[in-house]
């Protein structure tokens, strides 16, 4: 039974030195998008919607992605990490927009990612993430641990991996890891009621989650749904938007 999905979709457009990239996320606790305008390979433009997310704080993240304006466009997704601090973005927000900007940056016309993470059994689940329809990785995990397959064999999704998928796997493949981590590591809610808190943690490691904000960061009850039986509405309603990019050229 599958107890997380995530999907990200996205659409990019160029022509000679400028473009526009469209990126949405969605899964069981965010729907997130992401618009980015490009020219002479510098970010000129960004914008971000939250459309669902767990705290009242997270829409007031969206104005934090102007930090990358200037960024220069790189096919490491990662590389957003570098242009700002990530504890004072979204962290679903920045991770967006730095797939979208490495899309634009390889001149991929159009990519789509699909995660689900099974319930977890003792301790183990196996995520699967696909790219356009695609198995790409299938991990056996036990605890925080890939005990499967190589060359992830022993990689503790909590600590370095992010430093050891950039040095040792190509972009693209790193790219996935990364965002399969990421799904792997949040699908932990759905084991609780989070609707059972009042307001975000204090634990610094997002916006909502600084202790400046946390306390006014109150829970959006409701906001956490169940795509167990229904892949196929994820992003779904971003499909009318995301071909807009196209009418930028």
């Amino acid at each position: 039974m599958t107890l997380f999905r995530r999907s990200v979709d996205i659409v990019s457009t160029q022509d000679q030195d400028e473009g526009e990239v469209r990126a949405a996320l969605e899964d069981d606790f965010h729907h997130f998008r992401v618009r980015a305008y490009h020219r002479a390979n510098l970010i000129v433009e960004i914008e971000g919607q939250a459309l669902r997310y767990p705290y009242s704080a997270c829409p007031e993240a969206t104005g934090q992605l102007q930090h990358l304006i200037g960024m220069p466009l790189s096919s490491i997704a990662h590389s957003v990490t570098r242009q700002t601090d990530a504890q004072h973005q979204c962290t679903h927000l920045l991770d967006l927009a730095g797939l979208a900007i490495a899309t634009a940056a390889r001149r991929t016309p159009r990519c789509r990612y699909d995660i689900r993470v099974p319930r977890r059994i003792n301790g183990k689940t196996s995520p699967v993430l696909e790219l356009d329809g695609e198995a790409l990785l299938n991990w056996d995990v036990n605890g925080s641990i890939i005990e499967n397959p190589e060359p992830f064999v022993g990689i503790d999704l909590r600590a370095g991996m992010a430093r050891w998928a950039l040095n040792n796997l190509p972009e693209e493949l790193a790219q996935a890891a990364l965002l399969l981590r990421r799904s792997t590591q949040i699908s932990i809610g759905r084991v609780y009621n989070l609707d059972l808190q009042e307001h975000a943690s204090s634990t610094g490691r997002c916006y909502s989650q600084q202790p400046v904000r946390a306390p006014s960061a109150l829970r959006i009850k409701g906001s956490t749904w169940d795509f167990g039986d229904t892949p196929d509405a994820l992003c779904k309603t971003d499909q009318e938007w995301l071909q807009q990019a196209a009418r930028f050229l």
